[in-house]
């Protein structure tokens, strides 16, 4: 069994209230390892907190409010290797505990594929969009043919380079902007 910090729940909870329709507005939860925005429902909340904490996610997934929904940052480093798009077991084991949350919820969910400046030029990906793209695809696929997605609630975009959410001039906030964003769009 898990402990909650019962003040921390209650501002996770209070969080995402106007992104699925309460009246009742909060502040994103800020702790040193994670950014946690609750679910719309308290169990659901729940949930994604205590995956990121059960399972030492903190420094690998970051969650994010802002006007399109709640955006799940998941840096590259739990789901791919370098200059890689092959999910492997442990990245499925990090996704379908993911999915095992978002699924049931009715919102509309974009896989976004991102990656830092440096560039790449392979036989496989001669350029980070390709990269991006399908490592985006690949990430969409799993939670379509694995976890029950439905397909008609999945979309799938590479933005490359061009949408960091770090600066790209140290090693530590090249790795921030390599990354699979799932995004649960607002109604």
């Amino acid at each position: 069994m898990s402990n909650i910090d019962v003040n921390k729940y209650k501002g996770v909870v209070s969080a995402l209230g106007s992104i699925f329709g309460s009246e009742k507005a909060g502040s994103v939860l800020s702790s040193t390892t994670t950014n946690i925005i609750p679910r719309p429902s308290d169990k659901l909340a729940e949930d994604l907190y205590r995956l990121v904490e059960q399972y030492n996610y903190g420094n690998s997934i970051r969650l994010e409010q802002n006007e399109r929904g709640v955006t799940i940052h998941i840096l590259d480093d739990i789901l791919f290797p370098p200059g890689n798009a092959a999910l492997n077991e442990t990245s499925k084991t990090v996704l379908s505990r993911i999915a095992e949350v978002i699924k049931t919820l009715p919102n509309d969910i974009r896989i976004e594929g991102h990656t830092d400046n440096v560039p790449i030029n392979t036989t496989l990906y001669p350029s980070n969009w390709h990269l991006s793209v399908d490592r985006a695809l690949s990430t969409g696929y799993y939670l379509i043919q694995h976890e029950g997605i439905s397909p008609d609630k999945v979309s799938v975009v590479g933005y490359a380079e061009y949408r960091p959410i770090a600066s790209n001039d140290s090693p530590g906030s090249r790795a921030l902007n390599r990354r699979v964003d799932i995004v649960i769009l607002k109604k």
